[in-house]
């Protein structure tokens, strides 16, 4: 995979905290950032926001509520990027614990919307010490905020960073934030690709370093458009650190009751997963099956909820196609370690055509969308759509409406250009 060279940056505005530990979950603060003057402050966290606004989603909401009004559109300053983590968020004792909540007004429906996206960040931002992020205004030029959790500072730097998707812009941060292999294990960075400029389908990419693989992995907040947000106030990225990780930094009541929690949860996962569902070796695409037996798989443009096909791109496929044997969760101690991949696998179109990538997911709704419900039955391709899909920032429900009507310009595009004016 080709990695674009380093940029300079100029600072535009910077803030320093001082440090605290987690208490019971919360860190008792936010951070506020307005990229129109490149303001940058934090916000206590009062007991009545806990008690009312409980959890990732609430904070989120409300922040939200505090910053808009009735009249407020997806593309004003005024509409707010915020995303939060609850007070479970980073326990390493039992797994679905990494989760970020994206809350925004939404390009596709003009309402709020929220997104839950795993990675690294959500934990790495509550313990830099926030409990939410929340973003306003635009910037004139693209902009990186970085957060470092281990010396207490944020800025906000221009950028002229080359990479425009996430697979490059993962990749460079992490190296230019992290430095060595022990380094880049504490950098998180959301992105959103250059699809997120061109539609209103857009996802924010959240990475997490695979120490195994040496290479950023994705997971993605797609519901509602937020990428498109992310972009239109022209944030190229937002990178947290944070090394300092241990199992009780989430500073919780009773360690004993967590630790016991998780190890019946987790025996249950290593007892049942292999008969049940694989999520450790396949992941969400364990149910492209369940769904045709029900008669709810997404077919040739919804026509259909299932196919005799099916089988060509079912769970017992994606198993034989996923590296196993490595433990793939996307947060620390997550047994259930379902983020599963395709390593090294060759691209044939499009402007990364000749590149060996490694090809996060499918997951399920890749696997419906880029799959039977455009009447692609061919592993190899729904392969190469998913690898598209995510460091662009497309949904795979974009893709869906865009191809059967555009997949001869997309397939033979030699240029960036020529990819661009197939979304548009």
């Amino acid at each position: 995979m080709t990695i674009p060279a380093i940029s300079e940056t100029t600072l535009l505005g910077e803030f320093t905290y001082a440090l605290r530990p987690v208490e019971r979950g919360y860190a008792n603060r936010t951070l506020y950032i307005n990229l129109n003057d490149n303001t940058i402050l934090e916000k206590p966290v009062t007991q009545q926001m806990k008690d009312l606004f409980t959890g990732g989603r609430g904070f989120a909401l409300k922040l939200l509520w505090d910053a808009v009004t009735s009249n407020t559109k997806w593309n004003d300053p005024q509409n707010e990027l915020v995303i939060a983590n609850g007070p479970i968020c980073g326990i390493t004792a039992y797994p679905g614990s990494g989760k970020s909540t994206v809350v925004t007004l939404s390009p596709l429906t003009e309402n709020v919307i929220d997104s839950n996206v795993g990675g690294y960040f959500a934990p790495f931002l509550k313990f830099s010490g926030f409990d939410a992020l929340e973003i306003q205004g635009k910037a004139a030029e693209d902009v990186i905020i970085f957060i470092d959790g281990d010396t207490g500072r944020v800025t906000i730097e221009r950028d002229a960073l080359e990479a425009v998707d996430s697979h490059q812009i993962g990749n460079v941060l992490t190296q230019r934030f992290g430095g060595d292999e022990k380094g880049k294990r504490s950098i998180s960075v959301l992105s959103a690709g250059q699809a997120a400029e061109h539609t209103r389908i857009a996802m924010i990419n959240s990475t997490w370093y695979d120490v195994r693989r040496k290479e950023a992995r994705f997971k993605q907040a797609g519901r509602g458009g937020p990428g498109r947000v992310f972009r239109d106030k022209k944030i190229k990225a937002i990178v947290v650190r944070y090394s300092d990780m241990s199992g009780d930094k989430n500073g919780v009541a009773d360690m004993a009751l967590i630790r016991k929690a998780g190890q019946r949860i987790n025996k249950e996962i290593a007892d049942l997963d292999d008969k049940q569902n694989q999520m450790r070796k396949v992941g969400t695409a364990n149910i492209v099956e369940v769904m045709d037996h029900f008669d709810l798989l997404p077919t040739h443009n919804f026509r259909y909820g299932s196919s005799p096909e099916t089988y060509k791109i079912d769970s017992k496929v994606w198993k034989e196609s996923f590296t196993q044997g490595l433990p793939d969760g996307c947060w620390l101690g997550c047994t259930m370690s379902c983020s599963h991949g395709v390593d090294h696998f060759p691209l044939k179109t499009g402007p990364y055509a000749g590149d060996c990538v490694l090809v996060d997911g499918p997951e399920y709704e890749n696997a419906a969308g880029l799959g039977s419900n455009i009447g692609n039955f061919d592993p190899q391709k729904v392969l190469e759509l998913n690898f598209i899909a995510i460091p662009t920032a497309l949904t795979a429900s974009h893709l869906r409406i865009v191809l059967p009507l555009q997949w001869n310009v997309t397939k033979k595009a030699s240029s960036r250009k020529n990819t661009q004016a197939a979304w548009n």
